[in-house]
């Protein structure tokens, strides 16, 4: 077989369950996310090799193409600082395809979809304090007749926001493409879906002030119910700015 006909994903995939060094193979990206497939999509492959092994698969570490492209990591990478953070969400949703771990592959899996507690605690705390600031610029641009730096950040604490609701609920924020999709099948706990993405999406095209401070009062409320109550109380007056008025 040549490398080009090896090359499409059913024949690496054929290729690779034959090669006793590779452990693991996942699939991730929108053939992984049932319903978003379009003719466009390619397939992600991640395929996880054995902790010095030799495999003549290497050979196609970064490939890319129209049907297909590879990550090729060793075992010790992909349990730990192989991965980059910015994969996380993908492999949260990942598909396993072969799994010779009894197991081990879908738990690194599991263990990319939650967030441990200290970390979510962190996180959340941080991204809180983002959303806080980007949205009192907005606010305060919005008061002083700056139409396009006030609508500029409004948007980009929609970023910061849907990093804190999924961080509060110890998720990965999914990438924007799968924001719908993943909020359709896991809502956040607490929150109305529909209306959270008419908020988002009203917010991050107008810079709608009074609708910013409405959601200021629903975030707030479920900040310091998560004990982030001293990231908000820091903000001083400026809270009296945020809230509705």
């Amino acid at each position: 077989m040549t490398a080009q006909q090896l090359l499409t994903y059913d024949a690496f995939v054929r290729n690779a369950a034959a090669d006793p060094a590779v452990v693991g193979l996942v699939l991730k990206g929108s053939q992984a996310h049932n319903g978003t497939v379009t003719r466009y999509s390619d397939h992600d492959l991640y395929v996880v090799v054995a902790d010095d092994a030799r495999t003549d698969l290497t050979r196609f570490a970064g490939h890319r193409s129209a049907d297909l492209d590879l990550v090729i990591v060793t075992l010790s990478e992909f349990r730990g600082a192989g991965v980059p953070e910015w994969e996380r969400y993908a492999l949260a949703r990942g598909q396993v395809v072969l799994d010779r771990l009894d197991g081990g592959i879908a738990r690194v899996l599991a263990d990319c979809a939650r967030l441990d507690a200290d970390e979510a605690f962190r996180a959340s705390a941080e991204w809180l304090d983002a959303y806080a600031n980007s949205l009192l610029r907005s606010l305060k641009n919005d008061r002083d007749a700056r139409v396009l730096a006030a609508r500029l950040d409004a948007a980009d604490s929609m970023r910061f926001l849907l990093e804190l609701l999924f961080a509060l609920d110890r998720r990965p924020r999914p990438y924007n493409k799968y924001l719908e999709w993943e909020l359709a099948r896991y809502p956040l706990p607490g929150w109305d879906t529909g209306a959270l993405l008419h908020a988002v999406d009203r917010i991050s095209a107008t810079g709608d002030v009074s609708l910013q401070r409405h959601l200021f009062t629903l975030v707030e409320d479920a900040a310091r119910a998560a004990g982030h109550g001293d990231v908000l109380d820091a903000w001083g007056d400026d809270l009296a700015v945020m809230r509705p008025q």
